[in-house]
């Protein structure tokens, strides 16, 4: 007989890889409604119109965009590091284009892995197909569905694994006395690796030591290092001498990195915070500054229709999963609440960080519904069993309500549960309808949103004829 454990398990499994092939399958509706085309082209990234017609002919109309597919294309067929030295002639005609150090190879070394590895299988498949169907959300989230699925498969792996993993949660945690020895472990392991890694990028290179944005997570890799340290000395000073050598350290250790960051921004060291970033916190900024920032409709603040558009049911729940969140909080609960509530934030300030703010949102929207299933699926408290004087004690009993005076008789076990119990039988079942039906119309809107609104590709016009 399989043990519960395993059948929680196989369950588990089961949910996240339906969920996932929904994902997946609900972000094929361009494919099926227009067929496989190019759409949100740069017309700048394109070659000569007779080259153009040429290309357009040999792609056989596939859903990238032209440039990135050419770019998986050389990679595929000649190499990497080849491809980081390519001179596009085609791009940004009749200047050509530089290509290894001037993008993000994710896609193009996503679809080009992917192509290897069906290649070793002996699955000859052409790239172009890879690259449509690895690229299926194109139409969908205009390209950020493999950055999305590495940015919030780090932070869920590491929260998963170490518990502690973005540089706002370990500094929320410091605050509130919460360090601990694996605290500081994963979060200077997770540093250094991924500060090395992203380096090896061309086109970040040394960006996320010369640039303020950074500046953040290299703080708070000092301050967690000094922190351990200070709990070193605490162990082995007196606690007269720990205070007195604190209150120095500090202040000298505050004045000391607040004059080398100063010096090095005077000196051009660290650059400045980008126009792109400033306009996150003053949203004025880019209108009077950066115009062109200001012209793209993905930069404009959020509306309020557009929150119940793409959230729909979770918008109420939403804060209902913060609150419980808070009311019961943990090391790992704080990471919940931080990226909640800075997702909400960065999600009114500017439309395209909707896409942050979702995740999120499905998070605590499921533990409000698990929650209230719970409730309301619990079952009642089952009577204790029947010994073998129960029936003299319920004919004593009867015995006894028929002796005593009217309006003072006493109610039997099974009454007094039933009287107390606010939430009987058809409530919960009202309840859990209701619920239901609820969350079949969320299933509904999100199919319909997902198929109409986000599934229709610039360059194509759908119209309905005569027979529908």
């Amino acid at each position: 007989m399989s043990s519960p454990l395993g059948v929680k398990s196989l369950l588990v499994l089961t949910v996240l890889l339906l969920a996932w092939l929904a994902g997946f399958l609900s972000r094929l509706f361009a494919v099926i409604r227009f067929e496989s085309i190019i759409h949100e082209f740069d017309p700048c990234h394109l070659a000569p119109h007779s080259e153009l017609l040429d290309i357009l002919n040999g792609l056989g109309n596939e859903v990238w965009d032209l440039f990135n597919y050419r770019a998986t294309a050389h990679m595929v067929k000649n190499g990497y590091y080849n491809f980081l030295n390519w001179f596009d002639e085609r791009a940004w005609y009749p200047l050509g284009r530089i290509v290894g150090g001037t993008v993000y190879p994710g896609l193009m070394l996503t679809s080009g892995s992917i192509h290897y590895v069906l290649t070793m299988l002996n699955i000859p498949v052409h790239i172009r197909d890879i690259c449509q169907i690895s690229q299926d959300g194109q139409p969908v989230l205009g390209g950020h569905v493999f950055p999305l699925l590495l940015l919030h498969g780090e932070r869920l792996g590491w929260l998963r694994v170490h518990h502690q993993p973005d540089p706002l949660h370990v500094f929320a945690l410091l605050l509130m006395g919460r360090f601990s020895h694996r605290l500081y472990t994963a979060y200077t392991t997770f540093y250094i690796l991924g500060l090395i890694c992203s380096m090896q990028i061309p086109f970040v290179g040394f960006q996320p030591i010369r640039t303020s944005e950074h500046m953040a997570a290299a703080g708070v890799f000092a301050l967690i290092n000094a922190v351990a340290v200070l709990k070193y000395l605490q162990s082995v000073m007196s606690q007269a001498e720990f205070r007195h050598f604190f209150l120095v350290a500090a202040g000298i250790a505050a004045g000391a990195v607040f004059m080398v960051v100063v010096g090095l921004t005077w000196m051009g060291v660290v650059a400045p915070w980008s126009g792109r970033f400033y306009s996150l916190w003053d949203t004025g900024y880019a209108k009077i500054h950066i115009p062109i920032i200001a012209s793209v409709s993905e930069h404009q603040p959020t509306t309020w229709f557009s929150f119940f558009f793409d959230l729909h049911i979770l918008v109420p729940t939403f804060p209902v999963g913060l609150w419980y969140c808070i009311k019961t909080i943990n090391d790992e609960r704080v990471f919940i609440v931080l990226f909640a509530v800075s997702a909400v934030y960065f999600a009114g300030v500017m439309v395209r960080l909707m896409l942050t703010l979702t995740p999120v949102v499905c998070v605590l929207g499921g533990i409000v519904f698990s929650r209230l299933f719970e409730v309301f699926l619990k079952e009642e408290e089952q009577s204790r069993p029947r010994t073998g004087d129960s029936s003299d004690e319920e004919d004593d009993g009867e015995k006894n309500n028929k002796y005593d005076k009217a309006g003072k008789l006493r109610k039997m076990k099974h009454e007094q549960q039933s009287s107390s119990d606010g939430l009987g039988v058809n409530i919960r079942s009202m309840v859990i309808v209701a619920v239901l039906m609820v969350l079949m119309m969320f299933s509904v809107h999100c199919t319909w949103v997902t198929s109409n609104a986000y599934s229709s590709p610039s360059i194509v016009l759908a119209s309905y004829g005569q027979d529908g």
